[in-house]
């Protein structure tokens, strides 16, 4: 069994290609000999082990080098297979937690428990898509414990208008209080070449110029956490002193665009649209294809900046907590 291509092993060199990888998965094939699967990715990492593929809804899959039959490059940027639009709301769920990860995250099913010292919403719910595992009073149940472990509230983050919100509702749960509601998700293909702003700065991580700029921080530690999860990550930012940035994070063939912000005295300048323009260039060229972006419905200076880039509505979500008579048992 050989795990090169030609003479070109899998190795540190391979990293932030994309490739296709044939490999053994145990017991007997359909033609009598070993049965195999193929995976397609972007190699994130490789040790003399194993190699960590990056598959295009931004999900990873490790292959044991042991396992690996043969492997071949692939095109940077194959042909779109379908539209951004055709993605179901359950799989953008799952590909926007990517971008935003907790954390502590962990699996009920499909559903992902999520917690971070209370940095937005979206790192401290659970994120419901798919099946839970159990039945649903149960999964309800584990999800109160799980958050009452913790010391903070329960929250759940519900696609608008589905089947889960209603067995929510059902079940007694209720908009969260106090809060302004839930968001928008639109969603964008991507052109092959935007109009990057040479004045622009990318760092990989989130520095306290870049920070102070984003007025949603109460924990420092715990926004970076979130912020610098992703594997793929820019933070862009305008300015010495910054006056202007923005954050654009890359998993798989997907681009989230998020936290554009300009300092009040510098709106109208046009600079939240060469931050987006910056964004979107630095996630084309690293292999994104499509972008998803969160906000809310009443943010209208929001809606209207990225109306011109083709984002259009995918589907809205809101929060949902326990009612008073809803208890962990």
């Amino acid at each position: 069994m050989t795990w090169n291509a030609g003479d070109m092993p899998i190795d540190a060199a391979s990293i932030g290609q994309r490739i296709v990888v044939r490999y053994a998965v145990g017991g007997t094939g359909p033609s009598g000999g070993p049965a195999m699967s193929d995976v397609i990715g972007r190699v994130r990492a490789v040790d003399l082990s194993a190699v960590t593929l990056e598959r295009r809804d931004g999900r990873t899959q490790v292959v044991a080098l042991t396992d690996v039959v043969t492997w071949k490059p692939v095109p940077d940027r194959p042909l779109r297979r379908r539209r951004a639009a055709d993605a179901s709301a359950d799989e953008l769920t799952r590909i926007t937690s990517l971008g935003w990860p907790a954390i502590e995250s962990l699996a009920l099913g499909d559903w992902e428990l999520r917690t971070s010292r209370r940095f937005t919403g979206r790192a401290n719910s659970v994120a419901v898509h798919g099946d839970p595992g159990v039945a649903f009073d149960v999964a309800l149940d584990r999800v109160v414990e799980f958050y009452a472990s913790r010391e903070v509230p329960a929250l759940a983050q519900v696609v608008v208008g589905s089947a889960a919100e209603r067995d929510f509702i059902n079940a007694g749960w209720t908009p969260m209080a106090g809060y302004h509601g839930g968001a928008v998700v639109q969603v964008a293909d991507l052109d092959p070449a935007y109009d990057a702003d040479a004045s622009a700065r990318i760092a990989s991580t989130a520095d306290d110029d870049w920070l102070a700029n984003y007025g949603r921080v109460n924990d420092p530690a715990a926004a970076r956490a979130v912020l610098e999860g992703p594997a793929t990550v820019g933070f862009v930012s305008i300015g010495s002193p910054a006056v202007a940035i923005g954050r654009v994070a890359v998993t798989g063939e997907w681009a989230g665009i998020a936290c554009v912000e300009v300092a009040p005295d510098h709106r109208r300048q046009g600079l939240a649209r060469r931050i987006v323009e910056t964004a979107l260039a630095w996630a084309v060229e690293r292999g994104a294809d499509k972008a998803y972006l969160q906000t809310m419905r009443t943010n209208h200076a929001a809606l209207a900046l990225y109306e011109p880039y083709g984002f259009v509505d995918h589907h809205d979500y809101r929060y949902l907590e326990p009612g008073t008579t809803v208890s962990s048992q």
